[in-house]
């Protein structure tokens, strides 16, 4: 599987990774057209196994994360495997030199022992904490604040979310420090170790967003408020039909749009005129929010989602209705092929699906055309040939002592 063309086109970047924000990174880089080698223990590391999983047993996480890859399997435990990973780390070729890991930036991986190879290289070391002490997605966001203020107003304990959020974040800040990094490069010759913790993305964001701030200053912690949107008016509400959508009215023009569309503008007055509360600012739709749910209430449990969706139409009015994985496949067609994002591409053994390419998109340069995952270690040969430029009967010999390994005839 070699890379197409794409804005970075030219590019190469060698992983070593595991579960989300690394390969996030790397796919983020290899749907630009980079040309992104992903080196994995022969059998596959920690998340080649991980859920959801496809009928055969095949990992669907694998396969969305890694596409438009390489795949080379080396036996990371013998020297000469560790040997053939450095040298793909540290090949001279003026398109690499660039690292990408979230694996333990010691001894073999330490970053002053790969320069020794390129000392130009770039490598970017994501860790859990900034001294490189273990933390996940599911144990940073515990630490946040926001578990607390998540969830029904009556509930007593946290409420974690399912969307690993702070590796999201993980993963394109990496590709855009990278990318910084190798912009430096170009312009003086010069390399470098890029450090980035899981923690401090997290909490850099919880400070962006003023909940430190607000903590530091005195105010009260945020308290539960089940569904509704902090600091203006939001909530969910049921349908006819019994799906459920959510209305934001976070500015004057939404309010103004929801307000008239669904004919409450004079109950609104009365509200106004009994509390005091000025709807017209974020604060006071806020503070006047379980008044407004149930004044709307009702305008949306006597229509079906259709004829809600008719009557938004053109209107200014934003919403959108609660969808499972389920439905959002079967009825939003900006995730189907009918947004362009999203290319029918076959994966091996698993099935034809839409899968999406990169979100971006340029001007200037044609989008990558959606690339599958590879199967594990698919390219180990091309790789060894190509980047090293090994002759077959060393990549033989390599093959049959077991320091790196191709998939079996016919594997998916």
């Amino acid at each position: 599987m070699t890379a197409g063309a794409g804005i970075l086109a030219g590019l190469r970047v060698v992983e070593g990774s595991a579960f989300v924000a690394a390969p996030l990174a790397g796919m983020t880089l290899a749907q630009l057209g980079a040309d992104v080698i992903r080196f994995d223990q022969i059998g596959g590391g920690l998340d080649h196994g991980r859920w959801p999983l496809a009928a055969d047993g095949q990992s669907l996480f694998w396969a969305g994360l890694n596409k438009g890859k390489r795949s080379i399997q080396l036996d990371l435990r013998s020297g000469e495997g560790r040997e053939l990973a450095t040298a793909l780390i540290t090949d001279p070729d003026p398109r690499g030199g660039l690292f990408l890991t979230n694996f333990p930036a010691v001894g073999w991986l330490d970053f002053e022992r790969l320069r020794e190879g390129r000392e130009d290289l770039i490598m970017a070391a994501l860790t859990g904490n900034p001294d490189g002490t273990s933390e996940v997605d599911y144990t940073v966001n515990p630490a946040t604040g926001f578990p607390w203020a998540t969830g029904p107003r009556n509930l007593a304990e946290p409420l974690n979310s399912v969307l690993p959020a702070w590796d999201v974040a993980m993963g394109t800040l990496a590709a855009v420090g990278m990318l910084a990094a190798e912009r430096h490069r170009s312009q003086t010759g010069e390399g470098q170790l890029i450090r980035l913790a899981l923690s401090d993305v997290a909490f850099a964001m919880v400070g962006n967003l003023g909940r430190i701030a607000q903590a530091t200053l005195g105010a009260q912690d945020a308290v539960k408020d089940g569904n509704y949107l902090y600091g203006a008016f939001g909530h969910d509400f049921e349908t006819r039909d019994g799906r459920r959508l959510m209305v934001v009215a976070l500015t004057a023009r939404q309010w103004a749009a929801l307000r008239d569309v669904t004919g409450v503008a004079r109950a609104c007055e009365g509200i106004e005129v009994a509390t005091g509360h000025d709807l017209s600012s974020e604060t006071g739709r806020f503070e006047a929010r379980d008044l407004l749910a149930a004044l709307l209430r009702p305008w949306f449990a006597t229509r079906n989602l259709e004829e809600i969706r008719g009557a938004f139409a053109g209107t200014g009015v934003s919403w959108g209705p609660y969808q499972t994985f389920r439905q959002l496949v079967d009825e939003d067609p900006r995730a189907s092929v009918a947004n362009p994002m999203f290319e029918l591409v076959e994966h091996p053994g698993v099935g034809t699906y839409p899968m999406p390419g990169s979100p971006l998109g340029f001007s200037a340069s044609n989008p990558v055309p959606v690339r599958r995952a590879p199967r594990l270690g698919e390219d180990t040969e091309e790789v060894l040939a190509d980047v090293l430029g090994l002759g077959q009967a060393e990549i033989g010999r390599l093959v049959t002592s077991g320091v790196v390994a191709v998939p079996a005839a016919g594997a998916a």
